[in-house]
C-alpha cells in the first residue's frame, strides 16, 4: 500500500519486523502499519500508535471470510460493529460485555466516498474470532443466523482501544472467502488486488 499510493514513504519503524511506513497522499501526511494477525497483536500495535506517536485515526483494512450468500469474493465490507468469541473485553471489563463499534463519523464518510466513486459495499458486524482453524466447521453458523456478515481477527480488539484512548476507529474489510460456498481467493488475489478497500481507506483518512 505504501509503495502503490504514498508519495516519499519513509520506513519509520520495523518493530518486532512489522514495517510502519509514512508519506503523503494527494498532500496529506498518512501512515501505514502493519499489525500482525489476532486481537493480541493488533492491540499491542494500536495502543502503540495512540499513546506513543498521537494517532487519532486508525482504519484496518484486511481480509474476512463471508458468511452470508449475498457476499461475493471481492465485496468490500464496512464493519460498523464487531462481536467476538474471545474473553479480552470480559476480562477488561470485570466479566462484563463491551460493544466495540465503529466510530460513526469515519463509518458515515467512507459510506458516501463508496457511494460517490461507486463502489458497492456492505455495512454491519463481523465476528472477530480468536480462531482461525475452528473444531467446530460449522461454529460459524449461529453467527450468520443473527446477520453477521464475516469472520475476521482484529476489529473489535481495534474498537476497543481506541475507544478508550477516545480515537476513531473503521475497519475497511474485503471478503477473501465464503464460508457459505467455500470459495477462496487466490495468493495473488489477496496480495495485488483489493485496490478498491486501499483507496477508500485512504480517502476516508484525509477526508
Amino acid at each position: 500500500m505504501a509503495e502503490k499510493y504514498l508519495e516519499g514513504a519513509a520506513c519509520h519503524s520495523r518493530v518486532r519486523g512489522m514495517l510502519g511506513f509514512t508519506g503523503t497522499y494527494k498532500g496529506r501526511r498518512v501512515s501505514v502499519q502493519g499489525t500482525g494477525m489476532g486481537i493480541p497483536s493488533i492491540s499491542i500495535y494500536a495502543h502503540e500508535l495512540l499513546a506513543d506517536y498521537g494517532a487519532r485515526r486508525l482504519i484496518r483494512i484486511g481480509t474476512c471470510g463471508a458468511m452470508q450468500e449475498g457476499i461475493r469474493l471481492g465485496d468490500v465490507l464496512l464493519a460498523q460493529a464487531a462481536g467476538t468469541d474471545s474473553a479480552v473485553n470480559r476480562l477488561r471489563f470485570g466479566g462484563a460485555d463491551f460493544a466495540p463499534a465503529a466510530s460513526f463519523e469515519l463509518l458515515h464518510r467512507a459510506y458516501q466516498l463508496a457511494q460517490d466513486r461507486r463502489i458497492a459495499v456492505r455495512v454491519g458486524t463481523v465476528l472477530t474470532s480468536d480462531t482461525f482453524y475452528s473444531d467446530d466447521p460449522d461454529s460459524w453458523k449461529l453467527w450468520a443466523r443473527y446477520g453477521v456478515l464475516a469472520a475476521e481477527m482484529e476489529s473489535a480488539a481495534l474498537y476497543t482501544v481506541a475507544a478508550g484512548f477516545g480515537a476513531q476507529a473503521l475497519a475497511i474489510l474485503t471478503a477473501s472467502d465464503s464460508l457459505v460456498t467455500g470459495t477462496t481467493a487466490t495468493t495473488e488475489e489477496r496480495q495485488q488486488g483489493y485496490t478498491a478497500m486501499m483507496e477508500l481507506a485512504l480517502e476516508t483518512a484525509i477526508s
